[in-house]
């Protein structure tokens, strides 16, 4: 994460990774898992935070999810796509 104060939790229950900045929630990454394929259909930040880079600290966080847990990355949201591709450090997360 880019700032100390800024954290990606995984909410299991809901299917989604979520941002926040101390108990504000600043984006979302809806998930489903099959197997040990993540897909990521939808990213979002709030409108009032877009701009500002935390999508991109939205994704940071996923990856780190998804590579701490062993699993690939099936990014169907242009955005994720976009990331994922933008990042080469990232492109052995991309499930095949």
């Amino acid at each position: 994460m880019s700032a100390p104060d800024l954290s990606v939790h995984d909410d299991v229950a809901a299917s989604r990774f979520i941002l926040r900045r101390h108990a504000v929630v600043i984006g979302i990454a809806d998930y489903s898992v099959n197997g040990d394929v993540v897909t990521i259909p939808y990213v979002e930040t709030a409108p009032e935070h877009r701009g500002n880079g935390f999508a991109a600290v939205l994704m940071d966080g996923v990856v780190e999810l998804v590579r701490a847990n062993g699993r690939t990355i099936r990014p169907i949201c242009s955005y994720a796509a976009a990331y994922l591709r933008e990042h080469p450090e990232t492109h052995d997360l991309v499930a095949r």
